[in-house]
């Protein structure tokens, strides 16, 4: 357990989660696909912040299913 802590760490650094470094910058993407103010652009932002909150959803469902799994079994390596 001692040893996953650095690691940990490493993910709340600057605020910042590895989902939201993963997605991008969601402005320059949906710029891409639509004029900024249109009603394009603001159902691509949207769209871009269901898709982060979910997929951070899944990833703190993970790590805490895996916290739990390592508590419940200990003996394991």
């Amino acid at each position: 357990m001692l040893l996953a802590l650095p690691l940990l760490a490493g993910c709340l650094e600057r605020g910042r989660s590895p989902i939201a470094e993963s997605m991008g910058d969601d402005n320059q993407y949906c710029q891409a696909r639509a004029a900024v103010g249109s009603p394009e652009y603001v159902a691509c932002r949207k769209d871009r912040d269901v898709q982060r909150q979910n997929a951070e959803v899944r990833s703190d469902r993970r790590q805490r299913d895996l916290g739990e799994y390592m508590m419940n079994h200990p003996d394991v390596h």
